[in-house]
């Protein structure tokens, strides 16, 4: 069973159209790194996948459950942590994760607190105002949240953004390790291509809200005859002719 199954997922809205009929999956402990330039329909694509946003059209099957008729049962095994989505700003780091606890049922929910707030170092600031803290901070805290059930899935939009690159480079290695103890899948939005390079098993570029191109990091270096996948990246975005 895919952790993610998606065929022919499509998103209009008027006379645009956001995300135009892309099929992929997502196999269990794999991680997929989803790649594009502002626009190209990354995030309108995970929205879906979370049941934020309705399909216009498209079949999306997430850890076994059809997202059309069974979300919540899915829901509660999946996670999702974006730096741009605030938590709620007048709630503590700790009250910000209790409430999260509770909505995920974890049990027994203190100590997974104590761990998460020990592996994120969110310590110093547990008692602290979520909308009082530093970007960096934020990110560590709504990395934590997305943590906090042990998901088997975890969608996650730029989750080193705002970090410094020690913190950033500690991040990737609990993403590996939590993969590795976890055999949780992982669908990466990153703008970090030497991110994607380090943690993706394959690559799924989008372009203008279509699917152009996908493989391996290395596949695509190659096919690109590029050095990095930053320099794959921009021979994507800048050629007219993908």
């Amino acid at each position: 069973m895919n952790a993610i199954d998606v065929q022919n997922l499509t998103k209009r809205y008027a006379d645009t159209l956001a995300v135009d009929d892309i099929s992929f999956t997502l196999a269990p402990g794999r991680v997929v790194g989803l790649l594009g330039g502002n626009g190209a329909g990354k995030t309108t694509t995970i929205s879906m996948l979370l049941g934020l946003l309705v399909p216009t059209s498209a079949r999306i099957t997430v850890l076994g459950h059809d997202m059309a008729k069974d979300r919540f049962a899915a829901l509660a095994k999946m996670n999702f942590s974006s730096p741009y989505i605030s938590l709620p700003s007048r709630l503590t780091v700790i009250e910000n994760l209790r409430v999260y606890g509770m909505l995920y049922q974890v049990r027994p929910l203190e100590p997974r607190i104590a761990e998460l707030a020990e592996a994120f170092n969110l310590t110093d600031f547990l008692h602290r105002a979520a909308g009082n803290l530093s970007a960096g901070q934020k990110t560590r805290v709504a990395l934590a949240k997305a943590f906090i059930n042990k998901p088997q899935l975890l969608l996650l939009d730029e989750p080193t953004a705002s970090l410094d690159p020690d913190t950033g480079d500690y991040v990737r290695t609990m993403l590996e390790r939590f993969r590795a103890d976890q055999k949780s899948a992982i669908l990466l939005a990153s703008h970090n291509m030497a991110e994607v390079e380090r943690l993706c098993d394959e690559v799924l570029m989008m372009k203008q809200g279509r699917i152009v191109d996908r493989g391996t990091p290395s596949d695509l270096i190659t096919r690109y005859g590029r050095e990095d996948m930053e320099a794959v990246f921009l021979e994507i975005a800048r050629n007219e002719a993908i």
